[in-house]
């Protein structure tokens, strides 16, 4: 049995998903502990209290264990301000491996939770694996001044790729970054996707799927599910629509899922209220629908009830919702990416496009909505794919062989570059 220790500093496996702070890293931290626990492994998922409703631990049925460490004060905080709270968090984890024997390995989702990983790495021995999800040079070339994360970052995660006992990347473009932009050792990454669950997504009836959901059984439907935010390219997707209409003569419905609030509000969500005030430009209000933020088990109905499921970020590290929409049956366009570019397979799943281009996206949704039999093509290649290359145990398989690899060759001895946590400005 290996003892596990997980640290995901902002994203919680129990966090309601759809936010701007919650999304696929949840979903990732939470299917790996689940998988690596139903292996008989003892895992702890460490992650900051957010709220003071939450107790110190939760025992979840699936065997894992959730720690929540107090470290800021115990509200919402955006990920781009906490990394001040990691002195106390890394503190928290040191002491907490003194009184409970220690992980004979880590593994840090994010760069600050790696910073973490790395002091106790020096402190306790403990050898330590990380998944970026997301890196800081790509998001400020793709975001500019907008990236509000400090400039530290950088430093630090420099710092990480050079020390930590192996690196995962999610996809080939993650793995290039990671060499281009940082210096990487190839011997010390490990190429591991993201994944979907079988048990939670499969095709239902379009039909009952509308009925569910109140939707029109007839109208062309177009699927957008994720974060609200402005890198994920939900306003290529509404321009397209202005595209279809007036370039192809086509008209359908656009839903978009995600947000702060279970009901679109743009007071809680400013992006919708960006959005909206797109649709009225274009006169596309009758059109686009904003749904507010579900819960997992309210998605599958979603992606079952489109014709077409749309994902157009700007940069896109991994992005599990394409797994999703194909698991169910739907064709995917998706910007030409990150690990869009791996997960959907070009002319046989769906179609891959130029971010922020609303054109060349209509062109292809254009010839899905006219040809039906080609929507029904590639969404059963679609399904086939990713139940063969990318379910969580799959994924989970590789990342235990991985622990078992990092523990068993000792590389926690390795000598790592001398690196204090936070390294904050003290002026």
């Amino acid at each position: 049995m290996m003892r596990i220790g997980m640290i995901s500093e902002h994203a919680s496996p129990l966090a309601w998903l759809g936010g701007a702070d919650s999304g696929g890293q949840n979903v990732y931290v939470g299917q790996v502990a689940r998988y690596i626990a139903g292996q008989g492994h003892q895992v702890d998922v460490f992650t900051r209290r957010d709220s003071l409703a939450l107790p110190e631990q939760v025992q979840c049925d699936d065997g894992v264990r959730v720690i929540h460490v107090p470290a800021g004060p115990p509200a919402s905080v955006r990920k781009e301000e906490l990394l001040p709270y990691m002195d106390d968090f890394s503190h928290f984890v040191r002491e907490f491996c003194d009184s409970y024997d220690g992980y004979d390995v880590l593994h840090a989702n994010f760069f600050m939770s790696a910073l973490v990983a790395s002091d106790v790495r020096r402190s306790h021995g403990i050898p330590y694996v990380v998944t970026f999800h997301a890196l800081g040079r790509v998001r400020r070339m793709h975001q500019g001044t907008a990236d509000e994360f400090p400039a530290e970052r950088f430093e630090i995660e420099e710092a990480i790729v050079a020390e930590a006992d192996r690196i995962i990347a999610e996809c080939p473009q993650d793995m290039a970054d990671l060499i281009a932009l940082y210096g990487a050792n190839r011997n010390r990454l490990a190429m591991i996707p993201c994944g979907f669950d079988p048990t939670e997504f499969w095709p239902m009836e379009r039909v009952e799927a509308r009925r569910q959901l109140h939707l029109d059984a007839d109208e062309p439907i177009i699927l957008q599910l994720g974060r609200m935010v402005p890198r994920k390219g939900v306003e290529t997707v509404i321009r397209s629509l202005a595209c279809l209409r007036d370039n192809h003569g086509l008209r359908c419905r656009l839903l978009v899922v995600g947000g702060e609030s279970r009901e679109a509000d743009p007071s809680a969500t400013p992006e919708i209220g960006r959005l909206q005030a797109i649709c009225r430009e274009l006169r596309l209000e009758p059109q686009v629908a904003f749904v507010g933020s579900r819960g997992r088990r309210e998605l599958r109905a979603y992606y079952s009830a489109a014709d077409i499921f749309v994902t157009t970020p700007w940069y896109e590290p991994f992005g599990i919702t394409p797994l999703e929409a194909m698991a169910c049956g739907v064709p995917v366009v998706g910007s030409a990416v990150g690990g869009i570019k791996m997960t959907i397979a070009d002319g046989e799943t769906g179609y891959l496009v130029p971010p922020r281009d609303p054109q060349a996206l209509a062109d292809r949704l254009a010839m899905l909505l006219v040809h039906p039999q080609l929507r029904h093509t590639f969404g059963a290649n679609g399904r086939r794919r990713v139940a063969r290359l990318f379910t969580w145990d799959r994924v989970g398989a590789a990342i235990e062989h991985l622990y078992r690899e990092v523990i068993e060759s000792k590389a926690a001895t390795w000598t790592a570059p001398q690196y204090r946590a936070s390294p904050l400005p003290t002026g």
